[in-house]
């Protein structure tokens, strides 16, 4: 699958930033304090900007007396000239960062960030048969399952995995999660009301390498990308039992003093996964409850220290898997907001046999009919032929760690699995203590 993504432009002047001039001398100050810098190129290449924006921002700094020039020449080339803080701008410099220990890279204006969240939208992100097709290459997945599938991958709206446990639910959702195989550029960090949000996180987005550009045309101010976005694979965000409702809310840091993205807004542009629901100490309705507003109108609502509100795009595929009955867990009007329900059940004896072959060629380990035979008519009769997609996967594990336990290269027995049968199930009598 190939989608064009919208290069954010780098802005050509102090004015385009959109950031307020004592924010920006600030982050100034700080940067050549903290980094030892002293020359436009370096400034401007840690702050993410073109020279021409550093050096009007330097220009301004200088008019405080909190920036000199050394050894300047009036017929010197200013991208040549060398630069140090003044009493003054370290005092400054020093104030500012016992106020906050953020520097470095300039944050993007929250209005800027929301353009670019809606030029690379997951909700335009077409995902054809033959892309999904190669993503759940590794799964055996029924044509009905597959038909449904298709539709809910390429609509903006939740998906529902639903099932016994341990048929591929996890699988399926990282299966949807890969097929998006195209970039959306992300910032480092975003600025709303002199507050800075950092929403990169090396956790979740993965860097896409990128041609290196013309450093001159850099320079010069060329429009170019702006280099304050990093290129990314499409995030996922994947959590489970461990999902509690403050991760989905701005994390003050109190040294830096700057927030964190909650994991909703990191995920912007790519897929939300909450596996295992019912599992996590907060209750699925609440948790969905969280998400039913932002589901439908695509956008969040996040509060400051200060409690001060505001809204930010809510531009992620959210996809839920549990082992419990949806109704069971969640009310009619949740049930109603979430568009695709989709059950995936024991696999049929077909399927499993697909299955068990599909996954004894993942292991060093050669296939032996009698073992599958075995198993078919002699073991699973006695457990009313109670099929699931991770047995197969189980069964050979055990038999490979019989095999070096015994010192034997890795091989399939009907010996070695019924010996890993009596680990499948708890017996009657054992739940009788």
């Amino acid at each position: 699958m190939t989608t064009s993504t919208t290069m954010p432009v780098a802005p050509k002047t102090l004015a385009e930033l959109g950031i307020d001039i004592t924010l920006l001398r600030e982050i100034l100050l700080k940067s050549m304090l903290r980094r030892n810098l002293d020359n436009v190129i370096a400034i401007a290449e840690s702050m993410k900007v073109g020279v021409p924006i550093a050096q009007e921002l330097i220009e301004i700094t200088r008019g405080y007396n909190m920036i000199e020039t050394l050894g300047a020449s009036r017929y010197e080339d200013p991208k040549h000239l060398r630069y140090r803080l003044t009493e003054a701008g370290r005092q400054s410099a020093l104030d500012a960062l016992s106020q906050s220990e953020y520097y470095g890279t300039l944050p993007v204006p929250l209005e800027d960030y929301k353009k670019q969240v809606e030029a690379q939208s997951i909700r335009d992100a077409a995902v054809p048969r033959d892309a999904l097709e190669e993503s759940m290459g590794h799964l055996i997945i029924d044509d009905h399952m597959f038909s449904q599938l298709g539709p809910a991958v390429n609509s903006p709206r939740s998906v529902l995995f639903y099932g016994p446990p341990g048929n591929g639910k996890s699988s399926i959702a990282d299966g949807i999660r890969n097929a998006y195989t195209d970039n959306i550029y992300v910032p480092e960090f975003i600025e709303y009301a002199g507050n800075v949000i950092s929403v990169y996180d090396p956790l979740i987005h993965t860097r896409v390498a990128e041609e290196k550009q013309d450093p001159n045309a850099l320079r010069l101010g060329s429009a170019g990308q702006d280099r304050r976005y990093i290129l990314c694979l499409r995030p996922t965000v994947i959590t489970g039992g461990e999902l509690t409702m403050d991760m989905l809310d701005l994390n003050f840091n109190p040294v830096s003093r700057t927030y964190q993205a909650p994991l909703q807004l990191k995920s912007s542009g790519g897929v939300f996964i909450v596996d295992d629901l019912g599992r996590q100490t907060t209750p699925p309705q609440t948790l969905v409850n969280r998400w039913i507003v932002p589901m439908e109108s695509g956008f969040d609502i996040l509060t400051l220290q200060s409690g001060q509100k505001f809204t930010v795009p809510f531009d992620t595929k959210v996809m839920f898997s549990t082992n419990f009955a949806p109704d069971k867990i969640f009310d009619g009007a949740a049930l109603r907001r979430i568009y695709y329900k989709i059950y995936v059940g024991n696999p049929t004896r077909d399927d499993f046999i697909k299955i068990f072959l599909l996954t004894v060629g993942q292991y060093p380990v050669e296939f032996k009919e009698e073992v599958l035979t075995h198993l078919l008519m002699e073991l699973y009769p006695t457990v009313d032929n109670e099929y699931s997609a991770y047995q197969p996967k189980f069964l050979i594990e055990q038999m490979i760690s019989s095999c070096r336990y015994e010192g034997i290269e890795p091989q399939m027995s009907v010996g070695l699995v019924d010996k890993a049968w009596e680990h499948l199930f708890i017996r009657e009598s054992d739940n009788q203590l």
